[in-house]
């Protein structure tokens, strides 16, 4: 059994994060992902053969850069200061959104697309060179690894007198199902609150009212699935198009550039059709869809991507309940972050991007969960 002042159940943004500020006020703790892997949500798909030069520094760049967002991808300095300010501490460079040209609408079945006047986000939508998982790389390069154990998933926890006991499974493939008890005296839960609720026992149980606030938030980019598709150059830009486009037909009903500054060219889409529906269909399929729209919307070139990649959040279990799949794909409203009656109080806080009272479900969201929930530790806590 190991003793330590917090534990951090999730490896996402917030969690990551929140170590970083414990970190900073030199506060001990245990920091566990379910997944063998960092960063939760924010991923990313690296294509290895990328524009490089035959200087290995170069070449290390390039290929960081080459990635591509399966998550989130967009932020906005402009009012999501604390996590600009953030990106800008970490040495990260940004670029914004490709928007320049004209947009492809396709309105009904029978009607071929549209080119229509784009137009440009206000303010600029702005992307990380490397992907979002930049960001990801960069906070755990800050952080002390031996206080961050992976392939640890929280089964239970149980409220002792003096202390809270988390029952944490091995999932990594020598000694799966191995259960590790740590001893903290907070628990910060850097989970969507659906998740928390579905997958966690408590013992005690949670205040009825609370788990059921936390059971009825949707998580954000649960319910939804992204396709991308890679190619040698963006060559949509030498038409004139912006790369953006609507579709009332599907399978993709929003369409962006998703482009590198190096030179790969990329088209990502948000899918239209409902997971239930997805997961009735292979990704081989999806995938020939994808392809036979981007045809539809930016002619012959767009048929051969020499990458693509799907990633369906909805399959995700780590993200996403059954609940999830019926989901409105709305930002759902901040839920309360912690008991406030009960053995719970004072000892348990949620910090997910949900938890977010400015930026529900954002990137953003996530900084601004993690700095409340570190702000609000029992001051015992905040003294050590």
């Amino acid at each position: 059994m190991q003793d330590v002042p917090v534990v951090i159940v999730g490896g996402g943004l917030s969690g990551l994060y929140a170590a970083f500020l414990l970190e900073q006020k030199g506060i001990a703790y245990r920091l566990l992902e379910a997944r063998n892997t960092l960063g939760g949500r924010i991923a990313v798909a690296k294509y290895t053969d990328a524009h490089a030069t035959n200087n290995s520094t170069d070449i290390d760049q390039a290929e960081s850069s080459a990635a591509f967002d399966l998550g989130p991808s967009w932020f906005w300095p402009d009012y999501q200061t604390q996590l600009s300010t953030l990106i800008e501490s970490l040495n990260l460079s940004r670029f914004a959104q490709f928007e320049e040209g004209d947009m492809m609408v396709e309105r009904a079945a029978n009607q071929p697309p549209v080119r229509m006047q784009g137009y440009k986000s206000a303010p600029p939508s702005m992307r990380l060179v490397g992907g979002m998982a930049a960001l990801i790389d960069a906070l755990y390069a800050s952080l002390d690894a031996s206080c961050i154990m992976t392939s640890q998933t929280v089964r239970q926890l149980n409220k002792m007198p003096q202390h809270i006991e988390v029952q944490s499974e091995d999932s990594s493939g020598h000694v799966t199902g191995h259960v590790t008890t740590f001893r903290a005296q907070h628990v910060l839960l850097a989970l969507p609150p659906r998740l928390v609720e579905g997958r966690i026992a408590f013992q005690p149980a949670l205040p009825q009212d609370l788990s059921e606030q936390w059971r009825e938030t949707a998580t954000w980019m649960a319910s939804h699935a992204k396709y991308v598709a890679v190619y040698e150059s963006s060559f949509w830009r030498d038409a004139g198009l912006s790369g953006a486009a609507r579709s009332a037909i599907g399978p993709l009903t929003e369409i962006h550039d998703a482009s590198t500054l190096e030179g790969d060219g990329a088209l990502f889409g948000f899918f239209g059709v409902p997971a239930q529906v997805r997961q009735s269909v292979s990704d081989t399929v999806l995938k020939e869809h994808c392809r036979a729209q981007l045809v539809r919307l930016f002619g012959a070139q767009a048929s051969t991507p020499k990458a693509e990649y799907l990633k369906d959040w909805a399959k995700d279990s780590l993200t996403a309940m059954p609940a999830d799949a019926s989901g409105n794909g709305q930002h759902a409203v901040a839920p309360p972050s912690k008991p406030k009656t009960g053995v719970w109080q004072d000892c348990l806080t949620g910090c997910g991007s949900e938890w977010s009272a400015h930026f529900p479900g954002y990137v953003a969201g996530a900084i601004d969960a993690a700095t409340v929930a570190v702000q609000s530790l029992p001051a015992d806590i905040l003294c050590q």
